[in-house]
């Protein structure tokens, strides 16, 4: 067992079922709608990475505990601090927030947002940066940044997001700043699912025990591919998507899937 599972973070819940290999975060400020601290933000960031290398998990949930899933950084405990702050203090503060988004888009594992009530501002960066988004159907979704003077590009969403909703889609939640509801979130295809409040965790839960039971490898291999493609030409990524192919015929899992196809059962993939 590793120090992650031994001793968990202090600012948000962690667990971790074995038999699953379903490891979830739950956001655990219910009473300021989960709104992040500096504690918050860098134990995320530290238990992204430290997923990352742990062989026993095989998925992530992350979602929020009460009526939202997470509204960004807490007015008292964030941003009134940050007027005291320099500009080399700033800029700390900022790249630790960016931090937080690349753990969770270089961390191995698939990981699953399980998002309720209100996502806004970082919270709504964090849900953009995960795998698959499934959300309740009060989860409305806003990119507040340039409501309260910063730029909507923050923390790489403006990296992230046009590549989900389409460029135009992504200049207008960006600039406007407005809240849209699930069904518009999911028809520009924000939301992969929209489900019933009371059942986002236990659907959520279930597509990532499906996901933990599937060929680690070539997940990883998919999430990977699917970040760094993003710059190539075509001709580099045919070439990339090749390469990577022909690694995982040579895995394990490839061999096991033939297996099983031949001898009609289901796969037991590592």
């Amino acid at each position: 067992m590793t120090p992650l599972l031994e001793d968990p973070p202090k600012s948000f819940l962690f667990g971790f079922d074995p038999g699953s290999g379903v490891a979830r975060i739950t956001l655990n400020r219910p009473e300021r709608l989960n709104a992040l601290t500096f504690e918050v933000y860098g134990e995320l960031r530290d238990t992204f990475r430290a997923l990352d290398s742990e062989a026993g998990v095989r998925a992530v949930v992350i979602t929020g505990a009460g009526r939202g899933f997470c509204t960004g950084g807490d007015v008292e405990d964030i941003i009134g601090p940050l007027f005291d702050r320099d500009s080399e203090g700033l800029l700390e503060f900022t790249r630790m927030t960016c931090d937080l988004i690349l753990a969770i888009r270089t961390c191995r594992q698939p990981v699953i947002a399980a998002l309720n009530g209100t996502v806004a501002g970082a919270g709504a960066v964090i849900a953009t940066a995960c795998d698959i988004r499934i959300a309740a159907e009060s989860a409305k979704i806003a990119f507040l940044f340039t409501r309260v003077g910063l730029s909507g590009a923050d923390m790489g969403v403006a990296w992230m997001l046009p590549r989900i909703v389409g460029f135009g889609r992504a200049t207008e939640l960006l600039m406007t700043g407005d809240f849209i509801d699930a069904g518009e979130a999911h028809r520009i295809g924000l939301y992969n699912r929209v489900v019933p409040d009371g059942e986002i965790v236990a659907i959520a839960a279930e597509l990532a025990g499906r996901l933990a039971n599937g060929p680690s490898y070539a997940l990883r291999m998919t999430k990977d591919a699917l970040n760094r493609e993003a710059h190539m030409g075509l001709e580099e990524a045919l070439e990339a998507e090749a390469q990577v192919q022909a690694v995982c015929m040579e895995d394990p899992n490839f061999r096991e899937a033939y297996e099983a196809f031949v001898e009609k059962r289901r796969p037991r993939f590592g």
